[in-house]
């Protein structure tokens, strides 16, 4: 019986699967590649020394699910699929619905019809509403962009369809993930100018990039700057081996955030980078983008006390192996 990674063979996916491989796991993949990259899964087959079934397909196209359930034996699925770029969610918000949405519902109608009762999904922090933070699991929700509320409203047919049947699931709210696998071997790749602020500085590091721009200097935090809590990657991943363990344990949906608990503001963030890799990155500060918040950050109590989980990377952790990540592939995955 294998896990189904929807979304496999982006930046989370692929972290994530490395990490359930080597947890022993049987991983299954399927990507429409729309913001991923093939290379990413060649290359957890490579270090992990396992042929990872893949197919090139669209979570929301239901003959191809129909196809990918009948040939493969899917015990349970983490759900990464979807549009995840808070400013391109506000230029494009029927975009962002659409996707997330349909991708979501022929999802779970597939694993209804299959007998799949296991779910960990892909969520975020951007479903809480600003100026609570830090945000814990009861915190008011209310999503602060279109991606956010795309987000809010899978958690709540989720919710829904495990009130009515017997779907377990884990819905995991992310908070800033970061970084990239310590042995330079996969990380975050964006198309373009990235909207991520990690792969930003990164690339200006290497010199793609003239400058870092800071958008927003005028924010009520600590140096005017927006406050995050940034999340090794790798200890995300790990997160996700400890929900699926969760889900199989436990009946019902629950939620949980994944954070390190503590705020960083963008230029804090700047000097770890600085600090880590022994070099002075130029910045610029803009205009706010619209759809971002001022603070957030987790309260990740429930995660430590009920999936026995907590981060344990450090933000020069997360600044060093984003470098060497860069370093070793300035092109990304191409």
């Amino acid at each position: 019986m294998s896990v189904l990674l929807t979304g496999g063979a982006g930046y989370i996916g692929s972290h994530t699967a490395l990490a359930l491989i080597e947890a022993g796991e049987k991983v299954v993949v399927a990507d429409n590649l729309c913001n991923a990259s093939r290379e990413a899964i060649r290359r957890v087959e490579e270090m992990t020394g396992t042929e990872i079934p893949f197919y090139e397909a669209d979570v929301a196209d239901t003959a191809a699910m129909n196809a990918l359930f009948e040939r493969e034996e899917i015990e349970s699925v983490i759900h990464f699929a979807g549009l995840k770029a808070v400013g391109e969610s506000v230029e494009k918000p029927l975009l962002y619905y659409r996707n997330n949405l349909d991708s979501t519902l022929t999802l779970l109608e597939t694993m209804e019809r299959f007998g799949v009762r296991r779910l960990v999904f892909s969520s975020s922090a951007t479903v809480y509403r600003d100026g609570n933070a830090p945000f814990s699991e009861d915190s008011p929700l209310s999503g602060s962009c279109p991606y956010g509320r795309s987000k809010l409203m899978i958690e709540q047919i989720i919710g829904d369809v495990c009130a009515a049947s017997a779907l377990s699931a884990v819905i995991l709210r992310y908070f800033n993930p970061v970084g990239a696998h310590p042995s330079g071997r996969i990380g975050e790749d964006p198309s373009g100018v990235p909207a991520n602020l990690m792969p930003y500085i990164s690339q200006t590091a290497s010199g793609k990039r003239q400058a870092l721009t800071v958008f927003g200097g005028d924010y009520p935090t600590r140096d005017g700057t927006g406050e995050r809590d940034y999340l090794h990657i790798c200890d995300l991943a790990e997160g996700h081996l400890s929900a699926l363990r969760y889900c199989r344990e436990h009946e019902g949906a629950e939620v949980f955030n994944l954070g390190r608990g503590e705020s960083v503001t963008v230029l804090e963030l700047i000097r770890a980078w600085n600090r880590a890799n022994d070099m002075d990155i130029p910045y610029v500060l803009g205009p706010r983008r619209e759809g971002d918040v001022a603070v957030t950050y987790a309260n990740a109590d429930k995660a430590k006390k009920m999936l026995h989980w907590e981060a344990r990377r450090s933000v020069e952790d997360m600044c060093r192996d984003a470098w060497n990540w860069q370093k070793q592939n300035p092109d990304g995955y191409r």
